[in-house]
């Protein structure tokens, strides 16, 4: 009976029957109380007239419920239920999102794990172009110290970020780095002796010196230069990604950004403009901890940055970011999410930031030396990924002496030759912005070239 009244008609019929068989509401049944009412006080109601008025409320009341529980609100986006309880949206989840990995601490191989395989030619370049980056990382900072450079700044501790990612990349996809991912460039083609001319901003330099050193860029090897400012390529990469799309290109847009850059408004602004716009992008954080001098624990309050693509409506991933083998084989599943379904995708790459922010960086102002010291030892990607590739056969101790001393050699000699290499020509400080220069430049560089 509630099921049927849940249609104000039936209601409305089923009153009528009670009134029309028990006489309810007529003026003759009114008019013949079965009790006299009570000197003064209220007239009494017809005790049949009382039950019935109450069965019809009850039954009522039951089919109101009903639908309240049932109605829905057709919002755009999609439909909305309703409820009658006062519901808050936690804060977040009792359990954190996990962390997928392959391979554990020790570099063996974590049973029944699933990763997309990789071929022994793959493997052993991904291992070398780690130790590569590792080794020019450790030439180039020295230089620095030594006052042969103006400034630097390492990818220590984040090798199977940079190697791995750009191994399940091709070389259509279109990268938007920050200034922690030269490893990208390394794994495309990028020489010793381009990375060199580049942090000493001589004549073969593509930036022709107007650059600061690590700031990379090549027209050739899709990676758009780097620009200090923090989280700036977000929005670029989504607009890249969307015009990668309307030109049906099988190719996807990859942009790279630390966890201090998820505070800033670009990074809200370009997830919202991906989700919205369905574009072909992958979102590459890189949570090492740090953002300079502020911990994460300062930096936000939510279960990292993965939980923040959900709030978009981004599919999202967090992956530990010191093992290759999941690197690998989460970039190259979200990069074939992101093409074939025309979607962004987030990925969260948990890490540490062994090295220094930069040269202009002391961290163990605000770190302990044993914490960094653990993660290089207990954490490091390169002896993990190492143990893998030599349990299948693939590497070996003459094989690692021979790289390393052959890298070494190679990036001194780039190093010596960047370094005698001419500067740009003094015109270049003041081309390539202008067709016609204004009054102004012309003006400083005229001031520039008399003194």
């Amino acid at each position: 009976m509630a099921q049927h009244l849940k249609s104000s008609s039936s209601k409305s019929a089923f009153v009528n029957i009670l009134k029309h068989n028990f006489g309810i509401g007529s003026q003759s049944h009114a008019a013949r109380p079965l009790r006299p009412n009570l000197p003064n006080g209220p007239p009494r109601q017809n005790p049949i007239s009382r039950l019935c008025n109450t069965m019809a409320e009850k039954l009522s009341s039951i089919g109101l419920h009903e639908d309240a529980k049932n109605q829905v609100l057709d919002f755009p986006g999609g439909k909305v239920a309703f409820t009658h309880e006062i519901q808050f949206i936690s804060e977040s989840n009792k359990e954190r999102v996990p962390c997928y990995r392959v391979l554990d601490d020790n570099g063996q191989q974590i049973p029944n794990s699933d990763f997309v395989p990789v071929s022994e030619e793959v493997a052993v370049k991904i291992y070398s172009d780690m130790v590569t980056l590792q080794i020019m990382d450790n030439i180039f900072y020295e230089a620095q110290r030594q006052g042969r450079l103006s400034f630097y700044a390492t990818t220590i501790g984040e090798e199977a970020i940079n190697i791995a990612s750009a191994a399940a990349l091709t070389p259509l996809d279109v990268i938007f780095p920050q200034y922690r991912e030269p490893g990208v460039l390394l794994w495309r083609g990028f020489t010793l002796q381009e990375f060199a001319n580049q942090c000493f901003g001589n004549k073969s330099d593509y930036g022709k010196g107007r650059q600061m050193p690590v700031h990379y860029g090549s027209n050739k090897l899709n990676y758009f230069t780097v620009s200090a400012t923090i989280a700036t390529q977000l929005p670029n990469a989504v607009g890249a990604a969307y015009s990668l799309k309307m030109d049906g290109k099988d190719a996807c847009a990859v942009t790279f950004f630390g966890d201090g850059g998820s505070s800033e408004g670009d990074f809200h602004a370009a997830l919202n403009f991906a989700a919205v716009m369905e574009a072909p992008v992958l979102f590459i954080c890189r949570n090492n901890g740090w953002a300079i001098s502020t911990p994460t624990s300062e930096q936000f309050r939510s279960d990292g940055v993965v939980v923040k693509g959900r709030a978009y409506g981004i599919r999202s991933i967090r992956v530990d970011g010191n093992d290759a083998l999941a690197m690998y084989s989460a970039v190259h599943a979200a990069r074939e999410m992101a093409v074939r379904e025309q979607r962004p995708i987030l990925i969260e790459a948990l890490t540490y930031r062994v090295g220094h922010h930069s040269t202009s960086d002391d961290s163990t102002r605000y770190r302990s030396a044993d914490e960094i010291e653990w993660w290089n030892k207990a954490r490091n990607p390169l002896s993990r990924f190492r143990t893998w590739i030599e349990s299948h056969g693939w590497w070996s101790d003459e094989a690692e002496s021979d790289l390393r001393s052959r890298i070494k050699k190679e990036m001194l000699e780039a190093l010596r030759v960047a370094e005698k290499s001419e500067k740009p020509n003094l015109k270049n400080m003041f081309s390539d912005v202008y067709d016609v220069p204004p009054s102004n430049l012309r003006e400083q560089e005229l001031l520039v070239r008399q003194t």
